[in-house]
């Protein structure tokens, strides 16, 4: 981990008594500590990383990370111990700041996303414009790390040691651009402070993780932190105005004294949406930049997709990219792996479309940013998964019936319940649908019945490769399966 070792003062850190130490890596996790690491002991959500201080110092600790109340829990232990203490008001900050300093290599130019919603699409898009315009780049969060390096995640946003060990290798592999997720979780705490960012850029807001944050406005405020501190005072906030809550955040950034970039259909955007037209595959959109008009066609499916795509383009922007260049890029856009994911398509014209939506309000957007796309009728495929919230599972069912023209009813990831039950919870709010169990079938049921002009929204599973039954992850691939469906149905296959 890092290079050699690194004393506490080049950390940033100052120990008690002024004691010094050469700090050999850095652990959060007391198991992985090794003689000479620094371990963090931070404050948690049921235990505090206190606890653990005991341990690490067994495991050979140099120094400790944490805050009045970690000392203070292991402070018999850290009495008898040669180890250097620091106590941070906030130790989850700085270790951010620390982890920043002992990778130390990090992509030059970085752009953090926040919201509920289009993180991801976002994250992707700036992603693809940077490597259409020359640059080696990649997008960090849900999906991973993708692009012109590639790793896997656990988290949307990495706790601070992985977070910043990852845009090191990246930044030594020869990435120049990075774009990650903010989630409000790893902005409440504290994971994104020490990332050197160009430009931030806001989505929306709605109501989401309130299991994690006590309130609506507590949750607003973590995302809030994006700009209320981690970008510096010279960065640039790039704001989707269309959202109630996006004046509030253009405020918050405006204060801090950050230059404010504003997207949006509003007629006072900066990068204004005027006008979008659908069609089967795509849709044309004229945007207004600088009192100047121009129309392109993005083959990307649903209304918001637009609203990305001008964050996306205001970002690479306000990081320096000439717009003429960005605007030109734009078509070249793809839609994001199992969002809205044109799957397969008929020979009489039909569309198969593969979606994450999983919940009752995703399942209601899909299908709603999908109908101006289609001129017949709109067949949805929903299951809901085993072992997570039951309460949903009607009310996916009545989302897709409200909908929809047709609904089929199939698995998703059963885990450990009984399939038939959740098809049945599901069933209650779903009127007259369909129930196919095995999936393949439902999916090839969806795309027999597929006129000219219709369309497939198989929903839920979006870019996962495995259905999980009982203990077992067997391959299914949704794509996969609705182009073999398609071929089957019209005579293509070998």
């Amino acid at each position: 981990m890092g290079n050699g070792a690194k004393t506490l003062s080049e950390l940033g850190l100052t120990a008690r008594g002024g004691r010094e130490a050469q700090v050999t890596g850095l652990a959060v996790d007391s198991r992985e500590v090794r003689e000479g690491h620094l371990f963090a002991a931070l404050p948690g959500t049921r235990v505090h990383g206190g606890e653990f201080i005991q341990y690490a110092l067994r495991m050979g600790a140099g120094a400790v990370l944490t805050d009045a109340e970690g000392a203070r829990i292991a402070a018999e232990a850290l009495a008898a111990s040669e180890a250097a203490l620091v106590i941070a008001e906030d130790p989850r900050q700085a270790l951010a700041f620390s982890a920043a300093l002992w990778f130390g290599a990090q992509p030059e130019v970085m752009v953090a996303i926040t919201g509920t919603n289009g993180k991801t699409s976002v994250a992707t898009f700036v992603r693809h414009i940077w490597q259409e315009l020359g640059h080696s780049a990649v997008n960090v969060g849900t999906t991973g790390v993708e692009g012109d390096w590639d790793a896997p995640l656990a988290h949307t946003t990495p706790e601070p040691i992985t977070l910043h060990r990852v845009l090191s290798q990246a930044a030594r592999a020869g990435v120049t651009h990075a774009a990650m997720e903010a989630s409000s979780h790893g902005l409440a705490q504290r994971r994104l402070d020490g990332v050197h960012l160009r430009a931030a850029g806001f989505t929306n807001f709605s109501q989401d993780h309130l299991d994690y944050h006590a309130s609506f406005e507590e949750y607003f405020d973590a995302k809030a932190g994006l700009f209320a501190r981690v970008l510096p005072d010279d960065g640039v906030a790039v704001v989707n105005i269309d959202d109630a809550r996006g004046v509030d955040m253009a405020a918050i950034a405006s204060a801090r004294g950050q230059h404010v970039l504003t997207v949006g259909d509003a007629e006072g955007a900066d990068i204004c949406l005027s006008a979008q037209r659908f069609d089967a595959t795509g849709q044309e959109i004229r945007i207004v930049h600088e009192g100047v008009a121009r129309q392109l066609r993005l083959p990307l499916i649903g209304g918001f997709q637009g609203e990305n795509v001008l964050l996306a383009a205001g970002l690479v922007i306000a990081c320096g990219a000439e717009p003429e260049e960005v605007f030109d890029a734009l078509p070249q856009l793809r839609t994001v792996r199992g969002r809205m994911q044109l799957a397969a398509t008929r020979e009489n014209g039909a569309a198969v479309f593969v979606d994450f939506a999983h919940t009752p309000d995703a399942i209601a957007t899909a299908i709603q940013a999908l109908r101006p796309h289609v001129m017949g009728r709109l067949v949805a495929i929903i299951g809901a998964g085993g072992d997570r919230d039951r309460a949903k599972r009607p009310l996916m069912g009545q989302a897709a019936a409200e909908h929809a023209d047709l609904v089929i009813v199939t698995d998703d990831n059963p885990r450990s319940e009984n399939p038939a039950a959740i098809r049945a919870a599901v069933m209650e709010g779903a009127g007259d649908a369909s129930e196919v169990g095995d999936r393949a079938e439902a999916i090839l049921r969806g795309v027999d019945a597929l006129g000219p002009g219709d369309a497939l929204l198989i929903c839920g599973k979006g870019h996962e490769s495995g259905q999980t039954v009982g203990d077992i992850v067997y391959p299914f691939d949704d794509v996969e399966q609705a182009s073999v469906a398609v071929a089957a149905l019209d005579g293509r296959l070998p």
